[in-house]
């Protein structure tokens, strides 16, 4: 980096937090109460010989119908050698950002829960900080969200409908659909997507409905300056941009489900990308199983209009992309419990740059992480105009401990368009697709069981040709290290 103060301050603040953390857990409370990132499922109970974790519900010791948990994350992150580039579009490109960069992520959330027999509801204040970031580090609304409200919500039970229940929930709430690549409750991430609105929820033991209607909350403030500074502003919702669907699952067997969804996104604005999104698609999935083969596949079609960037006089383009995954993997029934998982990632493109379509596929409000390795200040995979397969084995050497290494190839499905992580393009094509290979390992230790996680990992993407060609000779390799602990009460 261009100052040592980031290193400094980070790396002993963030040992710091994680003992006093873990100094934290002592006298381990009689029974468990649902934890900030399961809000809508209470925990199974302990097994009689595992330790019962803390609960700050139950030394509160509040009414039956009312439950509060929450979670505290602290992270240290490590960039060495930036992939993105602040002035993409100059010539030749400009990276405009430090070589490295180190940041210390913080999470703090309180979730409020409330139960009767005919309404419920819940309330979730959330803070998310960084602290590391200089002048010339990247930042963004991702990564900071300070003292604000996530969730909000009231649920009205309705009564029985068919063989099943139905509900309405109206209010602020952050949720997951599917396998979350287009709408998803960000769990690496250090802040979360959140939407202002109403659902209707319908479901019975092998079928559920959700269709809903909202606003998108806009993380304020967003401005480099004021996430380098973690600056306060309410976050507010605003009806230039609405985003709306369905989805419908149907439980095939015990490990089988069969997904349906369509989700709708509407955009106005001078300044914005004006997109009227239309994305239908449908999963099959089958759940991992020792000694057992698992499955997905997943395709996404989108339709509509958009811009191709934000500025006003930017024209309005036809919009037509598409996304699809398939994986297929395999347990073995045997010591540290081997999952073997090949999969393969494709999102389209722009075509060409100087017509009036636009064939990049946008992921609206989806995750990344779990399928493409850690964001945070890494992020160099993305899903759009990908072209990707990956192999994967996880391993579990005991109750509380699972290993994770993958190795993915990150290729573009268009060499007119960007790689759009890093905003590096050539609308000639000449540079190929080549984008490198990606290599990740991930460790997660349970210390104390539902109560205190440690993580670690890391990614290093080795440079392509594309990076080399595209930018003038300022390709180069990419490394990423975090550390991480989480507290659940």
């Amino acid at each position: 980096m261009t100052s040592p103060r980031p290193r400094r301050l980070v790396q002993p603040v963030f040992v710091f937090a994680c003992a006093a953390t873990a100094l934290a857990q002592g006298n381990p409370s009689p029974a468990p109460a649902p934890s900030t990132a399961s809000a809508a499922t209470a925990p199974k109970p302990a097994a009689a010989d595992e330790p019962k974790p803390w609960r700050l519900n139950e030394v509160l010791g509040g009414p039956s119908w009312l439950k509060i948990s929450g979670e505290q994350r602290t992270r240290y992150e490590s960039l060495h050698d930036q992939f993105r580039f602040r002035n993409a579009n100059a010539t030749p490109p400009g990276r405009g950002f430090g070589a490295d960069e180190d940041v210390l992520a913080l999470r703090t959330s309180v979730l409020l829960q409330g139960k009767g027999d005919q309404f419920g509801g819940a309330f979730e204040f959330l803070d998310a900080r960084q602290y590391g970031i200089d002048d010339t580090g990247f930042a963004d609304a991702t990564m900071v969200n300070t003292a604000d409200v996530l969730q909000l919500y009231l649920d009205v039970e309705l009564g029985e409908l068919g063989a099943g229940k139905h509900k309405l929930r109206v209010g602020r709430e952050a949720v997951d659909l599917g396998n979350r690549r287009l709408m998803a409750r960000n769990a690496y991430r250090n802040t979360i997507n959140a939407f202002t609105g109403a659902s209707w929820l319908w479901a019975d033991p092998t079928h559920s409905f959700r269709a809903f209607w909202t606003l998108p909350v806009d993380r304020r403030p967003g401005d480099f300056a004021s996430v380098q500074d973690n600056e306060w502003e309410l976050d507010d919702q605003d009806r230039d941009l609405q985003f709306f669907g369905a989805y419908y699952d149907h439980k095939l067997d015990d490990r089988t489900n069969l997904e349906f969804y369509v989700f709708g996104l509407d955009e106005s604005g001078a300044t914005t990308r004006r997109r009227e999104l239309y994305t239908p698609g449908l999963r099959l999935n089958r759940a991992r199983k020792k000694g057992e083969f698992q499955y997905e596949l997943e395709l996404t079609g989108q339709f509509g209009e958009s811009k191709a960037n934000t500025t006003a006089s930017s024209p309005g383009l036809d919009h037509l992309a598409g996304f699809a995954t398939i994986a297929g993997g395999y347990t073995f029934d045997a010591t540290w419990t081997p999952q073997v998982i090949a999969s393969w990632s494709w999102a389209s493109g722009d075509q060409d740059p100087n017509d009036r379509d636009n064939e990049r596929f946008d992921t609206l409000f989806g995750a990344r992480r779990f399928e493409y390795g850690p964001t945070g200040i890494w992020g160099a995979v993305a899903r759009a105009n990908l072209n990707s397969p990956e192999l994967r084995l996880n391993l579990q050497p005991s109750k509380t401990v699972d290993l994770m290494f993958a190795v993915r190839g990150v290729w573009l499905a268009s060499e007119r368009d960007a790689w759009t992580a890093s905003g590096l393009r050539d609308r000639s094509g000449s540079s190929g697709t080549d984008v490198g290979t990606q290599y990740e390992a991930r460790l997660r230790w349970d210390v104390l069981p539902k109560s205190f996680n440690l993580e670690l990992g890391g990614a290093y993407l080795a440079e392509g040709s594309f990076q080399d060609r595209a930018s003038a000779n300022q390709g180069r390799d990419a490394a990423y290290g975090y550390v991480q602990c989480t507290w659940t009460f």
